[in-house]
């Protein structure tokens, strides 16, 4: 017969709680199995199993206590028992079912879904006789299934076209990143402009007291009202415009605020014009096509156009090619999913769990949400199964090698490429020192090498397409 207590006993006996295991002769932990998913767990614990420990504990609890109308370290023990006796022993006691628990599942290879839960159906324990307690848990273990693939599977798999025009708007994008900043007389569309602003009366004139702003920075070429953009067209150095920042921004608080170089609170009910008197224009000229740009992008010997377009085009197929194996993924998890078909799952224990683990989630919320859950908890299995079956192992090469990649496209959103190694691995190490960002990581290396490991184990079935086809596959899902 099982047991539970009658006293509050934290039932956190999670992974986290395993110690160093002791042998307790007569300690006893059994398994009943229910279903071929589900199990009930006995752990039987004598007294001379816990009291040592308990004893001990109260003896250091007394060694401190410090309790009026006794020197420190003399309170009657009695008294002590007393105080702390109950939780100490239910302290003890978890601890000890969480090590003797967790050693069965781990020495019997027991794959548990989720977390042991205290049985539903026990009697009351009676700290006070001399029997046995015993505790027992319903266990959710995963079903058992195979991932037997071939030659004869066959999943599709996507090849992007690499275009002219690609390459053409690749080549330009590099010029623009690499291209250097020069003043000129007049302005063109997307030229920068320098210089003072000064607020107007209703007359047009400067206004006497009003704002003014030495040093503003206005891109027209950004702003959203077409008439008070066209304002600015070929505006030349010293010239004046009058314009209205409000009308010309479309009302856009922060982006007045940040031109006036005010707090947006400062700026609220602003209707006037301004006047702008252009003291610099400064014009972006992309770099040209040569040997100097060439050693920027790839650092390395490239002499000419062609060469330098060819280089560009593997950059493009590079890139692309996550992008193919994304959807190879996809695609992979759909036809593994078919292949193996609905598994026998512990649902009820899961259902427990889930609530008891989550104090924001309730049994309704979780019934309701069971039928989409189910398929992403057979995806996992099927990966963990593709991962033992192909015996693949996650380096620690591997998670360095993720992480400078994942720096490297961080560090191109800013223009820097060609980053030395060293630089590199020094923010991939800074990167890894988040523990969320390295567990990240380390799933993302996982899922490379399994979706590695299917491209030997299936038939691909490849297939070219647009880039633009491709990325409609993706539209409305």
């Amino acid at each position: 017969m099982c047991n539970v207590l009658r006293h509050k006993i934290p039932w956190s006996v999670g992974k986290k709680n395993i110690l160093t295991i002791n042998k307790f002769e007569r300690m006893n932990v059994s398994q009943e199995n229910i279903s071929n998913v589900s199990a009930v767990i006995k752990v039987t614990i004598a007294k001379a199993d816990f009291e040592p420990a308990v004893e001990k504990t109260l003896r250091g609890y007394r060694q401190k206590a410090n309790i009026p109308g006794f020197r420190k370290g003399m309170a009657p023990m009695g008294m002590i028992k007393k105080m702390y006796g109950k939780q100490i022993q239910a302290d003890e006691i978890n601890k000890l079912i969480g090590e003797q628990l967790y050693s069965y599942i781990r020495e019997n290879n027991l794959n548990v879904l989720g977390e042991p839960m205290p049985s539903q159906t026990q009697e009351p324990i009676d700290f006070d006789s001399d029997k046995d307690l015993v505790f027992c848990f319903d266990v959710a273990i995963a079903p058992e299934f195979s991932v037997s693939l071939s030659k004869e599977d066959k999943i599709p798999f996507y090849n992007i076209e690499v275009t002219e025009d690609m390459v053409s708007k690749q080549v330009e994008a590099l010029q623009g990143r690499f291209g250097t900043y020069e003043q000129v007389e007049v302005a063109e569309e997307k030229d920068m402009l320098k210089g003072d602003l000064a607020e107007l009366d209703e007359n047009g004139n400067i206004k006497e007291g009003g704002i003014f702003v030495e040093g503003a920075a206005l891109m027209p070429n950004y702003y959203k009202n077409e008439e008070e953009k066209a304002k600015f067209a070929e505006i030349k150095k010293f010239a004046t415009v009058d314009f209205n920042p409000m009308t010309a921004t479309e009302n856009n608080a922060s982006e007045v605020s940040a031109m006036l170089k005010m707090k947006k609170e400062d700026i609220e009910g602003l209707t006037s014009n301004f006047r702008f008197t252009v003291n610099e224009i400064t014009h972006y000229v992309p770099a040209e096509l040569g040997e100097e740009l060439y050693k920027n992008v790839f650092g390395e010997d490239v002499k000419t156009e062609e060469e330098f377009k060819a280089k560009v085009r593997e950059m493009i197929v590079e890139q692309l090619a996550p992008e193919s194996d994304y959807k190879f993924g996809i695609d992979s998890k759909t036809y593994l999913l078919e292949k193996v078909g609905n598994l026998d799952m512990p649902v009820e224990i899961l259902k427990r769990w889930m609530v008891a683990t989550n104090e924001n989630r309730t049994a309704e919320q979780v019934e309701e949400e069971m039928p989409k859950m189910l398929p992403e908890l057979t995806w996992h299995l099927v990966k963990e199964k593709l991962v033992k079956d192909n015996n693949i192992k996650v380096e620690e090469s591997d998670i360095m090698d993720i992480a400078r990649r994942a720096v490297q496209a961080q560090l191109a959103q800013y223009g820097m490429s060609n980053i030395p190694d060293e630089m590199l691995d020094n923010y991939a190490k800074e990167m890894l020192k988040n523990k969320e960002t390295a567990r990240n990581l380390i799933d993302r290396a996982t899922e490379e090498k399994i979706i590695a490991a299917l491209k030997g184990l299936v038939t691909l079935e490849e297939k070219a397409i647009s880039v633009e086809d491709f990325y409609k596959m993706f539209e409305n899902k």
